[in-house]
């Protein structure tokens, strides 16, 4: 028994999730330097933590919530998804047969359905993709055995790695999209092809603003046109065109025949958001790269090339030679991130085609799929036995719900919405791990381990955060200069107050989050969940600045208590935003609120909600306690 809660301890550890989380960002030296110099950053973490909480009399007290509280949580979403509800038969044709005996399987979200319904093929995919990089490097391999050098150097050796992986994701790529996409596959590579030449003809001063307008432009032509249906465009030109009715039919006809070999994913431009991304990310790293101050960087820091930081492989640019229009294609194609990601910036991904990253152990690799497939198990658990999302979908009458089932199902939809991008995201992220590239994580935290809206966005598909930060937030002056990309603006303006500081931060994340808001979807709920996140993190900043750290130094407990309160707060307004944005909508949410509000019963229970959630939030301060405590500090 004692071995089995060990080998789970080390499945759900920080260092299996991400290595990134545990292990320092300084870039490693050729000089071996002594431990204690190398875990200096981490001592000093753990100096800073508060003394153990975990045995304290008011700790087990919070005990006693959880142990009854947590499995009559569940009970109560559990009985308001049972046949016997009445508000079952409003729901009831969502649902499909599943596989756990007496139980249907609630598999009514699209999203979520299109990847659970392709998992067999997509494990395929996973295997067969590195078996078939794996037999091609033989191959090459055995090939160059007569011109191998006697004592080839780190930096050859590289050279030789990166040439053999971008020429396998180039061709594989190309052969990936076509099965994808068939016809669309040219459509994609027109797209890839114009954004190359932005950032390869247009004057270097234009390349970041023409970069960033032909993307915007791509994102919302490609949801306008539908992803440029040939059909539609027959129609557009061939009546103007002086042509008879039959051979216009024939055109039309001809172009419904192209249309329909659209391989796998007719609707290619769905999922070619994450591609923009990729294609801001190379432009921008290129024409960033010609600004960087050393000729050199990794010899002039002394770095070992071999054996970069994650922050160094994204921020020391690749060398001009790498930026070609074949490793462009590859970066852009890599097959097991090409669907939903994670986002790996151009330079990072250059890095680790020359280097395999030290992360990439077998061991860590067993462990992160072990911990995937115990995922995978418990989103169908809870499909099996919550039905959240098809009562959401079907507009049933809130009125016959209790104020715990109401707020239950609005808890657990969002807990599946959660699940269903997590899910993907560590697949395919599983994918490049087994072929030797390792993309950051991007789910952090589990939801219910989140009481910081600026945290939760850092946590939150954090490979996206990154992108975020790196190439908006901070050129739009956020972070401070010394955390600047290469080339991006320094501020052209004297340090600010604080009170200037924190309204310049807003702003910033107001354009932000309009940026991602339309970047997932041009419609207007996305766009108020957008306005609403940034409005939602105002109370967080204004306590922050009411409430300074420093001030209650002496009155750490008391701190704790404000700091829950606070927290309660965040928690309702984030659950408040993303219902609004990804579940119910506005009108959804007002019908909830009212609901749940609407009689002194529902009162009392939000009451007794905030209750819980401010235990749930003093656990949440204790466990990033214990993280410090451990040398580590994730910042969200």
């Amino acid at each position: 028994m004692p071995f089995i809660f060990a080998w789970l301890r080390r499945v759900y550890s920080l260092d299996t999730l991400d290595t990134r989380f545990t292990s320092s960002a300084t870039p490693s030296h050729p000089d071996t330097r002594p431990s204690s110099a190398k875990d200096a950053r981490a001592n000093a973490t753990a100096q800073g933590a508060s003394p153990s909480l975990w045995r304290t009399p008011e700790f087990f007290v919070y005990y006693l919530f959880f142990i009854i509280l947590v499995p009559l949580m569940f009970k109560t979403v559990i009985d308001a998804s049972k046949e016997s509800h009445p508000g079952y038969s409003t729901y009831s044709h969502l649902l499909s047969p599943g596989w756990i005996p007496g139980r249907k399987v609630d598999n009514s979200d699209s999203q979520y359905e299109g990847f659970r319904d392709n998992i067999p093929v997509l494990l395929l995919l996973l295997i067969a993709h590195p078996l078939i990089r794996r037999v091609y490097q033989s191959y090459a391999n055995r090939s160059k055995v007569g011109t191998k050098q006697l004592s080839p150097s780190v930096v050859s050796t590289g050279d030789a790695q990166l040439e053999q992986r971008m020429r396998f994701d180039f061709w594989f790529g190309l052969v990936f999209i076509t099965a994808l996409h068939g016809v669309s596959a040219l459509k994609v590579l027109s797209i890839l092809y114009i954004n190359f030449r932005i950032g390869k003809d247009v004057p270097r001063s234009y390349v970041p603003t023409a970069t960033w307008v032909f993307n915007i432009c791509v994102l919302f032509a490609n949801e306008f046109s539908g992803g440029y249906s040939l059909v539609r465009i027959a129609k557009v030109f061939a009546p103007g065109s002086g042509m008879s009715e039959d051979s216009t039919t024939m055109l039309v006809q001809w172009a419904q025949t192209l249309d329909d070999l659209g391989g796998l994913m007719p609707r290619w431009e769905v999922l070619f958001k994450v591609t923009v991304l990729r294609l801001i990310s190379f432009n921008m790293d290129r024409h960033w790269s010609v600004d960087y101050p050393a000729a050199s960087p990794i010899e002039k820091k002394q770095l070992d090339p071999a054996a970069l930081s994650d922050r160094d492989r994204v921020k020391i640019p690749a060398e001009p030679a790498a930026f070609t229009f074949r490793n462009y294609i590859a970066y852009m194609l890599y097959s097991p991130l090409y669907l939903a990601g994670p986002i790996l910036t151009f330079n990072d991904y250059v890095s680790q085609q020359r280097y395999t990253a030290a992360s990439l152990t077998r061991a860590r690799i067993i462990m992160y799929a072990v911990r995937f497939g115990l995922t995978l198990l418990c989103m169908e658990v809870i499909l099996h036995y919550i039905y959240a999302v098809a009562i959401s979908k079907a507009e049933p009458d809130w009125s016959v719900f209790t104020p715990g089932q109401l707020s239950m199902l609005a808890f657990f939809n969002l807990h599946i919405i959660w699940l269903k991008l997590l899910i993907p995201w560590r697949f395919f992220r599983l994918w490049a791990l087994m072929d030797g590239i390792d993309p950051p994580e991007n789910m952090v935290r589990c939801m219910s381990n989140n009481y910081s809206a600026l945290a939760f966005w850092r946590g939150w598909h954090r490979s996206y955060n990154r992108w975020i930060v790196r190439y908006i937030y901070i050129p739009l002056g956020g972070g401070g200069g010394g955390r600047r990309p290469p080339g991006a603006p320094k501020p052209s303006s004297p340090p600010q107050s604080n009170f200037m500081g924190k309204f310049l931060q807003i702003r910033n994340f107001l354009l932000v989050f309009t940026f991602v808001a339309l970047w997932h979807d041009i419609n207007l709920r996305l766009l108020m969940w957008g306005w609403l996140v940034t409005l939602f993190v105002l109370p967080e900043v204004l306590g922050g600045m009411l409430f300074p750290a420093h001030r209650w130094r002496s009155r750490p407990t008391m701190y704790r208590v404000i700091c829950g309160i606070g927290s309660v707060g965040n928690v309702l307004m984030m659950i408040i935003a993303n219902l609004v944005g990804f579940a119910l909508g506005l009108d959804g949410l007002k019908d909830l609120l009212a609901s749940l509000t609407g009689s002194y019963s529902g009162i009392a229970y939000m009451i007794s909600c905030c209750v819980v959630l401010f235990v749930g939030v003093q656990v949440m301060f204790e466990v990033r306690e214990d993280e410090l405590r451990a040398g580590i500090n994730l910042k969200c």
